[in-house]
């Protein structure tokens, strides 16, 4: 929940390094810390040091096999770095591993080596993650030691929608008010390091990892899928016509009598554990109220159902050969959900209580996408209803364009993800579409376009703005586009742009770290996550959230003065961080860090479908 305490902090992180200018200290060399395909571009960075500077390149056995100089800086990072140094070693070609020398630095090790060899790992690293965030019975113990938690979920009461208040709309307005029906909504990921969960990303996520599925089948993969999908099919009901959007409440209320999941540090399995009734502060804790996107009969917000839709949709076409039953039966929940779409008077999109914790806009692109993987499934089936899908997918393509959204893909537009698919549709022949292949093609090219151009002025190439908010998201979703534009085309003009946004995940920023926990030589190690912290390894050790993506860097007036610890939590700060931060631009490897260091289920999907594709083409 990115925007939950962005009203809360203001002043810029103590311990902010803003020297003045001084000679260049001596260089660090940032690179892609898992490594390179054989024929890609390769390139590293020096933070720091001198232009002309010469560096080698050395195999596992200290020989040299190339050497250059560092290139003219490509900008400036901060008042201590005023210099970023490129090194480009494209011509190093074979297999193996290798480090970086320069101006009496080293590189960590990285290797050069198959796309399949290097990245599979990765990608299988983020369904990881997902195993770590189940949530009710079914939870794979792994390296947390995770138990099974909320079992109280399987009878949970439906309460009214909440009402809120204040600056940041986050502020509880008035009691909770239960409609008196309960449901079973036991299961699903929890969203994020609380134990939440939200239809909105967790559509998003189980979309995701079925397009990966769809791409290259991997068994941990599609038990995964098939665990989302099982809690998509509780949270929409298909008798009453009612879409659950919400499992639990973050924000507690003082006023109200009230504790939110935000107000407690602890492990998901003590919230079973509790003695409470109505009326005591901890009751919806352990008694997790559920949210309803719409009343029975009444239409659904219309980003809800096309992601949904689309998971549905998405799961017939992979069983269309394996169990064609199961198959259809997915097509029929799809197709009865995205008939109740709301297109009219679509007033604020449902995507979370409160709407400030996702603050979504965009609509007609999650209608795209649904339809397009409605007709795709149809086709799969030798359904009637192609031909009706195909159009009002293209339909919905064009309501996008006329919108000129200016986003790229992430957990608010999955316009990209649309795009990539009804291409395919338009250049098999779509009677009466209103749109062109060319035309989203073009809106593809449009976005990655416009990372291209931003990542010209980034010292290290990195397309999303660092002093800004959701840069780990963005990085993940440029890296997907790259490679989803890649497979569809075939055109490589945007293979080296995608590299660079992969190298910036993986250790090609200020700080020498990766983005995600568990991979690289440099890794978070205090995420702000319940779970890893309470049973994880803060000190290094195997105990770690591995596969997690974070946030990483953001602008730097979203970090006050971090305080103490949560209560009852274990202390977790790296502080070299503060040497590579500047005045813009902060990253803290910080419990208390949750703008840089809490780790979500969107971010992590799209990691699984960007290195799925990298690594199977």
């Amino acid at each position: 929940m990115r925007i939950r305490r962005a009203a809360l902090v203001a002043a810029v992180l103590t311990g902010v390094v803003v020297a003045p200018a001084q000679a260049a200290p001596a260089g660090h060399i940032r690179l892609d810390q898992v490594g390179f395909g054989s024929t890609e571009a390769k390139h590293a960075y020096v933070l720091g040091g001198a232009e002309n500077t010469r560096f080698t390149v050395v195999d596992s056995r200290g020989r040299t096999v190339l050497t250059g100089r560092t290139g003219a800086s490509t900008g400036s990072w901060s008042d201590k770095f005023p210099a970023v140094h490129p090194i480009d070693f494209s011509s190093v070609k074979m297999p193996g591993t290798y480090r970086i020398k320069v101006g009496g630095a080293t590189s960590t090790p990285f290797k050069i080596d198959t796309l399949n060899r290097l990245f599979q790992p990765v990608a299988n690293n983020t369904v990881e993650f997902f195993q770590a965030q189940r949530d009710g019975a079914n939870v794979i113990p792994g390296r947390l030691n995770r138990k099974p938690a909320h079992l109280t979920d399987r009878d949970a009461m439906v309460y009214e929608e909440p009402v809120f208040k204040g600056e940041g709309g986050d502020q509880i307005a008035a009691p909770l008010k239960p409609t008196g029906v309960k449901v079973d909504v036991e299961g699903g990921w929890f969203d994020a390091g609380d134990f939440v969960k939200f239809t909105h990303a967790s559509s998003y996520s189980t979309a995701s990892m079925l397009l990966a599925l769809r791409n290259k089948h991997n068994d941990a993969l599609y038990e995964e899928a098939k665990f989302g999908l099982k809690w998509l099919d509780k949270v929409w009901d298909e008798k009453t016509g009612v879409l659950y959007a919400q499992v639990g409440i973050g924000t507690g209320s003082e006023e109200f009598g009230f504790v939110g999941d935000h107000d407690v540090w602890r492990l998901p399995e003590a919230d079973d554990q509790l003695d409470v009734k109505p009326g005591d502060s901890h009751y919806y804790i352990k008694h997790r109220p559920v949210f309803r996107a719409n009343k029975a009969g009444e239409k659904i917000s219309p980003n809800l159902v096309g992601r949904v839709a689309g998971s549905f949709a998405l799961a017939a076409q992979i069983e269309a050969r394996r169990n064609p039953r199961l198959a259809c039966q997915y097509l029929e929940k799809a197709a009865s959900l995205f008939a109740l779409a709301k297109t009219e008077n679509v007033g604020e999109l449902v995507t979370a209580f409160p709407h400030a914790y996702y603050p979504e806009s965009s609509w007609t692109d999650d209608l795209e996408f649904g339809a397009t993987q409605l007709a795709l499934a149809a086709k799969a089936l030798n359904d009637k209803r192609y031909g009706q899908f195909a159009r009002a997918a293209a339909h919905w393509a064009k309501e996008f364009l006329a919108t000129q959204d200016p986003d790229t893909l992430n957990v608010y537009n999955i316009s990209a993800l649309g795009h990539a698919d009804l291409a395919k549709l338009l250049k098999a022949g779509v009677p009466g579409a209103e749109v062109t292949e060319a035309q989203v093609v073009g809106d593809i090219q449009r976005q990655l376009q416009k990372g291209a151009d931003a990542a010209k002025a980034s010292p290290f190439r990195t397309a999303a703005n660092v002093e800004t908010w959701d840069v780990g998201s963005r990085t993940f979703g440029f890296i997907t586009t790259a490679a989803l534009y890649k497979k569809l085309t075939g055109d490589r003009k945007y293979e080296t742009f995608g590299t660079q946004q992969r190298g910036f995940a993986l250790g090609t920023n200020a700080w020498g770290t990766t983005l995600i926990v568990g991979v690289g030589s440099k890794f978070p190690e205090c995420p702000h996550h319940q779970a890893a912290n309470l049973s994880g390894s803060p000190n290094g050790g195997s105990k770690v959230l591995v596969g997690a993506v974070i946030n990483g860097p953001n602008d730097a007036s979203l970090f006050g003065d971090l305080g103490e610890m949560p209560p009852g939590s274990v202390d977790c700060t790296k502080p070299y961080t503060l040497e590579f931060n500047s005045a813009k631009s902060v990253f803290a490897d910080d419990l208390r860090s949750w703008p840089s260091s809490e780790p979500a289920i969107d971010f992590t999907a799209t990691g699984v479908l960007g290195f799925s594709l990298i690594a199977n083409g």
